[in-house]
């Protein structure tokens, strides 16, 4: 635009010159015009507009100047402003960008992570100086730094907590490190997401093997608990059997056996004639006849 500013200042010189030498009125009118084109143009040139959510770099002759926020800000024609976005921007590292990853039981592992970050306004110079634009941030800063710390914090777990049990604390490790990293740099990382975590084919065999291992450790284990409960049990039920007949014996005196006697004497007594051995008698069990039918009782 300052190019043009100059250009047309310099036709508007031509055409007034020219005008005023062959008196010509629309050359000098035409000069008019150009020369508030070219003021025009020489404004518009140094001036800049940084949109919302934006931060700006201003450089002049290889020289960084101080970070420009959102508005309308006065340059030098010869200043180049570089902005930033200062909103969240998404790093997808999955498809060709999985991370290839191995456990310290050395099984690999294809993880996919998304880190959202942002630049922080203070850092832009210091941002520009490293990278040079937003999308250099990216790919020389935030991709690299981001993948180193995905593998190094998976090596010190195993497969099985990596791909299963400590997800949560996996991801929670990740996002510390990588805000640690790039805080000093001037990125804000706000999340980090551990989407995905895929073994390899051979981890997976590894896997499918390990669980068959344990399905059938854990189905003799139950058959072996059974037998031994049913062991218990049948040991218990004798053990209770014995100590009922033990009683028995031992409640079963003479004295016992006398009354006993006496009671059932009544009894049948009661219902029919009957005859009987004396109670007693003989160091037997006493027999009991029923007087009509004939028949033991």
């Amino acid at each position: 635009m300052f190019v043009i500013a100059i250009l047309l200042v310099i036709a508007a010189v031509v055409l007034y010159i020219v005008g005023r030498v062959n008196d010509t009125r629309g050359l000098r009118l035409g000069a008019v015009g150009a020369l508030l084109a070219g003021l025009f143009s020489l404004i518009v040139s140094m001036t800049y507009v940084i949109s919302a959510y934006e931060v700006g770099v201003p450089v002049a002759f290889g020289k960084v100047g101080t970070p420009m926020s959102s508005g309308m800000h006065v340059k030098s024609p010869f200043t180049n402003v570089t902005t930033f976005s200062t909103r969240p921007v998404d790093l997808n590292l999955s498809d060709k960008d999985v991370v290839e990853v191995r456990s310290s039981q050395g099984g690999v592992m294809y993880v996919e992570v998304t880190v959202k970050w942002a630049v922080h306004p203070s850092k832009a110079v210091e941002l520009y100086k490293l990278a040079g634009s937003e999308d250099a941030i990216q790919q020389r800063l935030v991709y690299p730094d981001s993948r180193e710390i995905v593998r190094n914090v998976f090596a010190r777990y195993s497969s099985e907590q990596g791909y299963a049990t400590d997800r949560e604390k996996i991801n929670a490790e990740i996002a510390t490190l990588i805000k640690d990293r790039l805080a000093p740099r001037g990125i804000d990382v706000t999340t980090v997401n551990l989407r995905n975590v895929k073994p390899s084919n051979a981890l997976q065999d590894q896997i499918d093997r390990k669980i068959q291992q344990q399905q059938a450790t854990e189905r003799a284990l139950e058959a072996s608990r059974t037998a031994k409960a049913e062991a218990d049990r049948r040991r218990i039920e004798a053990e209770g059997i014995a100590r009922a007949n033990k009683i028995l014996n031992e409640s079963l005196t003479d004295k016992v056996l006398m009354n006993q006697c006496i009671d059932a004497y009544k009894e049948a007594a009661a219902k029919n004639p009957v005859y009987a051995v004396p109670c007693g008698g003989g160091g037997s069990n006493p027999l009991i006849v029923d007087g009509t039918a004939g028949t033991k009782r």
